[in-house]
């Protein structure tokens, strides 16, 4: 009996002796333990803890709808919104302080005394017991250590269990004590700290766990959450029987009442009542915790892509990408709701939701570039698992219908779609910008020759290319109103050939188009540029949101303003973010864009009277549906691969399309061609109700020239504009141009010549 006894007084004085020289370490200058000079090592702790004060942790980016409430989705790495302490219910501030750290008010960052009582208990029972020496100014240190590691090695180096790790940490925690006050380590520490189920800090363990926000805790919750900081996984309330988070509940509870925070009758009334839970899910990147998305998830996407290709947020995309998931960043985007719900019902009431192909709608804001709408009838998820079969035959597995993540509208890699005649607007713009005017007329067969070189095919007469219109009676002697209008191959086949296809690829890139495809890319080199006739009629590809923007630029008189989806940005600190500020420049000459939109009201038939538009207008439908003054383009690719419609008026331009994304070869039927005239129509009109009917400014008269009123013949007219005007840019005269391009090869053509209707 006696040996046992001095065995242990002699483990008790052991424990005490190696608490005693744990005690003294601390006290010891940094520089002793690292072999530095007292000076260096002083130094190197102030400059240490200078950087654990300033730690900024990771937060939460949340994104809203145009109204500032709606919340469309959040980015985050750690969910995490950090809150000032007076925001942090009373009894939850107590209860943390009674679960990690009963000496917090009274002790300099180290607690000596829990020092030497961790070590004895430790000792007396060979493992830890939960009265650890470690303070929330401690906690506080090793979190932010560990946030601020450059390595996978520096955050282990910040948790590794030995002597010098602690000693480092607890001279940090008292330098740290020097520099803040108790209450501001205390808040710091409440948002660092981790509460388990992905809720870094209290914010978000408030949501989680209860739904509420922290001001609105009770003790029941309060001493719940402060008790699972120790151990989250182990006393997960979440779990079967609950009765582990009950007991360290009641461990809290007691700690409180010894600290006189609360009394034994309030700690009674709470012991062994069940937990009750109020879960919140976290949605996160679009993407909701079930692994659905919500109904904004395509324009979710659309901004986190928009925000990798923003200088103002980092040097790379990935890095931006983090600092979306890690800035804390509040984003109102230009999402309008309305006009959401008003695509979505438009879209899937002709397609629904389980079409192979696409149907897709982008709704701009002309002069600011804002996306007001992304609509599709697909929902944004990664299972796949119960879609319909690949349309592609030499496919197997599922196709990417209902659900897909794949940017159909744009802003990722998608090559996009053929474009058909919608691409007729650049070779337009291209010759007024040339000082050709809107009443130069061509005699436009139904067949016609060019001096563009061709492979053979069913676009070829003699080696040249030989296009021809979608029907017999588009052939006729038309200007630009008519050929725009009724949306003539020959015509503009044959202005493509005077003005340049060197010059109308220029265009292109002018008004943002860019190139997603190797055949693209080739034939838009420097070198080959200038043969590629068969650019006129669509043959490239070009995403939804782009080709959408160049129309939005020609409604807003020639200001190319980048598609932008925010309206604001607020960083962690309250500031203004630059980047969510409308980006354009004057693309082209305001009297260009005013007659490529004189051109356009022929499309839908809501032009001026007397302006020669032809006997009809490829989108009539869209004027009846609007009533209102629309400017616009169709598009069909060659054996309807592609429907499009491009249009609007001075405050708003609505892209319609349907495509397969799967398999470019599978045809949209005849009966549905129609669809993305008569949708884009509905939506525009949904977005203009009582909004006052505002009409596109009269181009000048010097670049009307109205057909009707010409002497000139219709030989002359059939070569030459009727009226030489200057060049809006620097450019070969329309004269001199048409004579070397008629004297010289023009180079190759693309290999997808064919018959392209409109």
């Amino acid at each position: 009996m006696a040996k046992k006894r001095a065995e242990a007084v002699y483990a008790l004085f052991r424990a005490s002796l190696l608490a005693g020289i744990a005690v003294a370490a601390v006290l010891l200058p940094v520089a002793m333990l690292g072999g530095l000079s007292a000076k260096a090592g002083f130094e190197a702790l102030e400059e240490l803890s200078a950087e654990v004060v300033d730690t900024d942790p990771p937060l939460t980016s949340y994104v809203y709808a145009d109204d500032g409430e709606t919340l469309i989705s959040l980015f985050y790495d750690e969910f995490r919104r950090e809150v000032e302490l007076d925001e942090v219910a009373p009894v939850m501030r107590q209860a943390m302080v009674a679960a990690e750290d009963n000496r917090f008010y009274q002790h300099n960052g180290v607690d000596y005394r829990g020092i030497v009582r961790a070590a004895v208990a430790n000792q007396a029972s060979g493992s830890a017991t939960g009265q650890g020496a470690s303070t929330i100014t401690m906690q506080y240190v090793r979190g932010a250590l560990q946030l601020n590691a450059d390595s996978i090695r520096e955050v282990m180096d910040a948790s590794e269990d030995t002597m010098g790790r602690k000693i480092r940490e607890a001279r940090l925690a008292m330098a740290v004590e020097e520099q803040l006050t108790k209450d501001e380590i205390l808040e710091r520490y409440l948002n660092q700290a981790y509460f388990g189920h992905n809720a870094y800090g209290i914010f978000a363990a408030a949501h989680v766990y209860f739904s509420k926000h922290p001001s609105e805790l009770n003790l029941e919750e309060s001493s719940l959450l402060a008790g699972l900081v120790k151990a989250p996984s182990s006393f997960d309330p979440f779990t079967d029987g609950q009765q582990a988070a009950l007991d360290r509940r009641t461990w809290v509870l007691n700690r409180m009442v010894k600290m006189d925070y609360i009394s034994r009758s309030e700690a009674t009334e709470i012991t062994g009542v069940p937990i009750e839970l109020t879960r919140s899910e976290v949605p996160n990147s679009c993407i909701d915790p079930d692994g659905w998305s919500n109904e904004y998830g395509f324009f979710c996407d659309y901004v986190r892509l928009w925000f990798r290709q923003q200088e103002a947020f980092g040097d790379t995309p990935d890095e931006r990408e983090r600092n979306l998931r890690q800035g804390g960043y509040t984003v109102i985007t230009s999402l309008n709701l309305d006009t959401h719900e008003s695509a979505q019902k438009h879209l899937t009431k002709r397609k629904g939701y389980n079409s192979q192909r696409a149907f897709g709608a982008v709704v701009m804001e002309p002069g600011t570039g804002r996306i007001k709408a992304l609509g599709i009838n697909r929902k944004y998820a990664y299972d796949r698992s119960e879609n319909g079969p690949h349309s592609n035959p030499y496919s197997s597995g599922n196709g990417n219908y209902p659900n897909t993540v794949n940017p159909l509208l744009g802003g990722g890699s998608s090559r996009g779609y053929q474009a058909g005649s919608t691409f007729k607007i650049f070779t337009l713009l291209a010759a007024l910008d040339s000082g050709y005017d809107l009443g130069y007329t061509i005699g436009s067969p139904h067949q016609v020759a060019t001096s563009f070189a061709s492979a053979p095919g069913p676009a070829t007469c003699g080696g040249v290319w030989c296009p021809s219109n979608a029907n017999p009676e588009m052939a006729g002697s038309r200007n630009m109103w008519s050929g725009f209008g009724m949306s003539v191959n020959t015509y503009f086949a044959q202005l493509i050939d005077r003005v340049g296809a060197d010059k109308t690829v220029e265009m292109a890139e002018r008004m943002g188009l860019t190139w997603h495809t190797e055949v693209d890319e080739f034939y838009a080199s420097e070198e080959r540029r200038a043969g590629w006739g068969p650019f006129t009629l669509g043959v490239s590809d070009a995403q939804p949101i782009e080709l959408t923007n160049v129309y939005n630029t020609v409604n807003g008189k020639g200001q190319l303003c980048e598609p932008l989806p925010v309206q604001r940005i607020i960083d962690s600190r309250g500031q203004d973010v630059e980047a969510a500020s409308p980006k354009c420049h004057q693309a082209i000459d305001e009297d260009v864009a005013l007659a490529a939109s004189d051109a356009g009201r022929c499309v839908t038939e809501t032009q001026r009277s007397g302006v020669g538009c032809g006997s009809w207008g490829t989108a009539r439908e869209v004027g009846d549906i609007v009533k209102r003054p629309v400017s616009g383009k169709t598009g069909t690719t060659d054996s309807n691969r592609a429907s499009w419609f491009i249009g609007g008026t001075p405050q708003v331009t609505v892209g319609t399309f349907i495509a397969d994304p799967d398999y470019i070869f599978n045809n949209v039927p005849m009966g549905e061609l129609k669809y993305s005239r008569v949708t884009a129509a509905e939506i525009m009109r949904d977005y203009l109700k009582g909004k006052p009917v505002k009409d596109f400014k009269a181009p000048p008269y010097s670049i009307r020239l109205p057909a009707a009123s010409s002497k000139a013949s219709r030989s002359t007219r059939g070569l030459l504009p009727r009226s030489p005007r200057e060049p809006r840019v620097r450019v070969d005269s329309p004269r001199s141009s048409l004579r070397t391009r008629m004297n010289q090869p023009t180079g190759i053509m693309s290999a997808k010549s064919a018959h392209w209707p409109a």
